[in-house]
């Protein structure tokens, strides 16, 4: 009896006929399906990603030159330029508003407050009586701008 217990054992089964085989099979072919939707999601993913990248950065080019634009381009120029109050007694002082585009200098003349290039920017002024206050542009010649409305009494 021992002896026909171990002729069973030592014989061979046939590989079809073995559960262990086919169950790993099944596992495998789960794990490589799982697999593949992890990694088709991921790479889905990172498309969108990458698009809504690639939008938000046109966006922002979009937006950056609108406010280029508006600050004055790519040419130099004088945006704004007033004094505030309009009209000040002897021996007062004004605040004289500059705002210029693309300037690598700026000067105002007479004045002894330093001054630099702005977009918007505003300095105490004590003016002589009667001269007019000049911004001169080291590309164009300094000619006086059109003087802000100031009256000196």
């Amino acid at each position: 009896m021992h002896a026909c217990w171990l002729n069973r054992i030592r014989k061979k089964k046939s590989a079809f006929k073995n559960a262990f085989l086919y169950s790993w099979a099944a596992l495998s072919l789960a794990a490589l399906v799982v697999c593949w939707i992890v990694f088709s999601r991921w790479q889905e993913n990172r498309g969108f990603e990458k698009r809504a990248k690639e939008e938000r950065t046109q966006k922002q080019q979009e937006q950056d030159r609108v406010a280029l634009e508006q600050l004055g381009g790519k040419e130099l120029a004088i945006q704004n330029f007033y004094a505030s109050p309009g009209e000040i007694r002897r021996g007062e002082s004004v605040q004289l508003c500059y705002g210029v585009a693309n300037a690598k200098t700026v000067k105002l003349e007479p004045q002894r407050n330093p001054v630099w290039p702005s977009y918007s920017r505003c300095v105490d002024v004590t003016p002589p009586n009667q001269l007019p206050t000049r911004l001169p542009s080291p590309m164009l010649p300094a000619t006086p701008v059109p003087e802000p409305r100031r009256k000196v009494r």
